[in-house]
């Protein structure tokens, strides 16, 4: 398992996740460098390969298993604000990768070999953040001008927008794809996919600064409370939560499962790991949690203002390539210069 962590100091962190003990584990750095020109915003990670976007307009990608550059990518003229992979079930390489940026642009990329397809133009302002139905047809954005649009990626389209009345700053769907939930400063909707239909709120003690699905109905949320506290979508209560978790607030939130690190028994899915501003990142078993304040099974310190954090498992041993010819794909369009623009 690999955490890739990015801060404002242009860095990016590199962990590999490995067993040192009986039910103990230990973050060894794989690498870090300055790989941004500024602050760098967000991440994603998926197999063996991982993303970075930028304040300076630019995508920079990586090779976990050989803890190298794999180059950038350049089709964005505005600071990228959230990147995701899309994955097949059947594959652990990614299919496609999606980025969005501050001038409302979305760009959909072939992942294998890296080449851009098409850029969407689904807001009129800046996005906060973009989550991929887990069947990678379809993907759901929100943006500074309180709506949320839904992209159809195989045809590279908007094929829905509504105002929301107020501006959501993280949205995501859960593990199935059957619901998704929406942040709204220290506020959670859960919503049903199928029609966005609201199925419950709740509240966090302050703002949200990530939220992160897990199996069994539930949401990981982290900010400025500090803690790590995990919500029961059905009820919209708390099933538990680790308090200070971090002196700061905590900026990412990674769900590592029995498949990520290798380092427990089969029906042990409960590792975390969360990331906060002053540049610690911590490992725990939330199960602990449910008990009593767990102490983290392992910890980094960066010394650095973290903004971001993403975690993989190292399943593939095929090398990332960037741009030969461009392979069929989850993601139809070919045309690399028509948008679609925010009615």
């Amino acid at each position: 398992m690999s955490l890739i962590a990015g801060s404002y100091e242009r860095f990016i962190w590199g962990f590999k996740l490995k067993p040192s003990e009986p039910q103990t584990l230990s973050l060894t750095p794989l690498f870090s460098y300055p790989s941004h020109l500024s602050s760098i915003r967000t991440l994603a990670a998926a197999g063996p390969v991982a993303a970075s976007g930028g304040a300076d307009d630019t995508i920079h990608l990586y090779d976990l298993s050989s803890a190298s550059s794999l180059g950038s990518l350049h089709d964005h003229s505005a600071s990228l604000t959230a990147l995701s992979f899309y994955t097949p079930p059947n594959l652990s390489f990614p299919r496609n990768l999606v980025s969005a940026a501050a001038d409302g642009s979305v760009c959909i990329y072939d992942a294998d070999p890296f080449v851009h397809l098409k850029t969407v133009l689904p807001h009129r302002k800046a996005i906060n953040d973009l989550s991929i139905h887990p069947s990678g047809k379809l993907a759901l954005t929100v943006g500074h001008d309180e709506c949320l649009a839904m992209i159809n990626l195989v045809r590279g389209k908007r094929s829905f927008y509504c105002r929301l009345g107020k501006e959501a700053s993280l949205v995501n769907f859960d593990v199935g794809g059957d619901k998704f939930f929406m942040v709204m400063e220290e506020k959670v909707s859960v919503h049903e996919a199928e029609d966005a239909r609201l199925l419950c709120e709740f509240e966090n003690k302050k703002r949200v600064l990530c939220a992160t699905p897990c199996e069994n109905g539930i949401l990981l949320t982290g900010g400025e409370d500090r803690c790590v506290t995990a919500w029961d979508v059905k009820s919209g209560k708390v099933a538990y939560s680790i308090e200070e978790a971090h002196a700061a607030r905590v900026k990412g939130i990674v769900v590592l499962t029995k498949n990520s690190s290798g380092a427990f028994s089969d029906d042990d899915p409960h590792i975390v790991a969360s990331a906060s501003s002053d540049g610690v990142i911590r490992v725990w078993d939330v199960r602990m949690a449910i008990k009593d304040k767990p102490n983290p099974l392992a910890e980094a310190n960066t010394k650095s203002r973290l903004t971001c954090l993403a975690g993989s498992a190292l399943k593939s041993l095929r090398r990332p390539q960037l741009g030969k010819n461009i392979e069929e794909g989850q993601c139809e369009p070919k045309a690399t210069d028509n948008n679609e623009s925010a009615e």
